[in-house]
Formats: C-alpha cells, structure tokens, sequence
C-alpha cells in the first residue's frame, strides 16, 4: 500500500476533510483538518497543494497525488 504523510495511506486524508462543503479553497481545507485533529504534517500537505480551490474529495486526492 502507498503511504503518505504521518505514515498513513492518501485515503486516510479524507478523514480529516469530513464534513468540508465543496467547492473549497486549500486554507478551508486545511482549517476543517486542524478541526478535526489532523496531524500537523497532513495540514501542511494540505497547506502545500498544487491549487487553490477544490471542486470535491475527488480533486484533492487528484492534487495530493502530485506532490507525493
């Protein structure tokens, strides 16, 4: 299995993205993240994505699959 940030696989990402209403910028991103206890190094993965804004779950993990 691929792992990524903190260790865990990209999917796992998604659990701390719970509860985001698409479209969403990369800073709401990474704030529903810090709300819903990411470990610092998914925030600054999410922090350090390729685009500003988010269609849906689907674009993430397109743009988090870029830079890992």
């Amino acid at each position: 299995m691929t792992r990524g940030v903190g260790g865990e696989s990209p999917a796992n990402l998604q659990k701390y993205l719970n509860g985001v209403d698409y479209p969403a910028s990369r800073q709401a991103l990474a704030k529903r993240a810090k709300d819903n206890d990411a470990p610092d190094e998914v925030v600054e993965a999410i922090e350090n994505l390729p685009s500003d804004e988010f269609g849906g779950p689907q674009d993430v993990m397109k743009a988090y699959g870029q830079t890992h």
